[in-house]
């Protein structure tokens, strides 16, 4: 599967049907070094620019999927194309369709005790041939103490999930599993953000029509001002920039 290198990271060029097919292999394996996969947009880009960690983390996960149009946009300025935008909410139906198919289990690890119960109560309906093997709602702080992370991680070493779902926003997220992955007895873990509250309709997902076009940040923008509006404006034109930057070559090697 082919990647391309966009503003110093690798990030998965092919199309989304080819991406999801080479995860799905990993689940039927009795394997378990976990391998994760992280989303890239122009957010997580700013946010990285300025996070050596964060930057580290994108650049460790073993798949770094295309998860906003500006990607694919910048792609194609700088001559190495991107096919398509893969969502975090595509690679966890895709994940979790497979699992219906052929069986399978997962745990769900972030966001609060009742977005994680009204997961528990859709799963079954969604996908009755998956477990849910356990969920956690971790504390809401910046960082989490020793014990705190140990207890994370026992849970899910105890509940022997296929999968697991990290939903804690970026850059939390890609830091946590890029530190504990080898800790994880799970096949698979995706760092998919704001997954949890679109799969339980916390938050309402765009029309079609807007994710088409690569405007799905448009309607959740006027759903989210105060969340959403330094993405947007701040955000974004710190990606242009460095893409700009790039494409006529005055990028130093340390933005690289």
């Amino acid at each position: 599967m082919s990647t391309v290198e966009i503003l110093g990271y690798r990030v998965q060029a092919s199309e989304g049907a080819e991406c999801i097919q080479a995860i799905r292999k990993f689940l039927p394996l009795d394997q378990r070094d976990c391998v994760w996969l992280a989303c890239i947009n122009p957010h997580s880009y700013a946010l990285a620019r300025k996070d050596a960690q964060f930057r580290s983390a994108l650049r460790s996960a073993q798949w770094l999927v295309p998860d906003g149009v500006g990607i694919v946009i910048a792609s194609r300025l700088l001559g190495r194309p991107v096919q398509e935008r893969i969502t975090g909410f595509e690679v966890f139906d895709s994940v979790m369709r497979e699992l219906n198919r052929h069986g399978g289990s997962v745990f769900f690890l972030g966001s609060t005790e009742e977005t994680l119960r009204r997961i528990a109560d859709k799963l079954p309906k969604d996908y009755p041939n998956v477990r849910l093997a356990g969920t956690y709602s971790p504390p809401f702080k910046a960082e989490f103490s020793a014990a705190e992370n140990a207890d994370m991680i026992e849970a899910v070493q105890r509940s022997e999930a296929d999968v697991l779902w990290v939903g804690m926003t970026a850059p939390k997220q890609e830091l946590w599993l890029a530190k504990n992955q080898h800790y994880l007895p799970v096949k698979f873990a995706g760092a998919i953000g704001a997954v949890f509250d679109f799969y339980t309709g916390n938050v309402k997902r765009s029309h079609p029509f807007f994710q088409r076009f690569g405007l799905e940040w448009l309607p959740r923008l006027l759903q989210q001002p105060r969340r959403l509006w330094k993405r947007m404006f701040i955000s974004a034109p710190i990606f242009l920039f460095d893409v700009i930057q790039d494409k006529i070559g005055c990028r130093s090697r340390n933005d690289r």
